[in-house]
């Protein structure tokens, strides 16, 4: 894969760039999830999550600790996988992100998407993002209802 071949499929995105750690292996393309610890087939939607992981802990002071990724939950007896779920000091789900490939636009269909997931979790801020357009979102659980915010919430406070 060439460099144009290669930003055609990983474009750079509306997040802070990083040098992330790549290598091919079975004629594909893999990416090391600094998470799970792990190398990773790189897909587009991974490109976007690995980008905001890289955000949340490098430029906002996430704890690592507090995310995970692809974590499994059952809605309506199906199986489901969140995208990046941070939780806060107490284990309580604090920020959902819902990642899409670059290529997918963030519109209704990806908000009830989401809302799937926070409906099981509840947890105090969603995400959701291409990595070219972003929607923050706040949940005020005594109306049911979110409010859109303009930027990323602040991690949740560790002691």
């Amino acid at each position: 894969m060439n460099q144009k071949e290669f930003e055609e499929k990983f474009p750079p995105l509306n997040l802070p760039s990083f040098n992330p750690r790549l290598s091919w292996k079975e004629d594909k393309l893999w990416i090391f999830d600094s998470v799970r610890k792990k190398d990773l087939v790189l897909t587009p939607e991974e490109w976007v999550r690995q980008h905001w992981i890289h955000f949340l802990v490098g430029k906002h002071g996430f704890p690592k600790g507090l995310i995970s990724t692809e974590k499994g939950l059952i809605y309506n007896r199906l199986q489901k996988r969140t995208d990046v779920l941070i939780r806060d000091q107490l284990g309580d789900p604090y920020l959902l992100i819902e990642c899409k490939a670059p290529k997918i636009p963030i519109n209704q269909k990806t908000l009830e998407q989401a809302s799937v997931y926070h409906h099981q979790l509840k947890s105090s801020f969603l995400i959701l993002s291409n990595g070219f357009s972003h929607i923050f979102l706040q949940y005020h659980e005594a109306e049911n209802k979110f409010s859109q915010e303009k930027d990323v919430p602040k991690p949740p406070i560790c002691s």
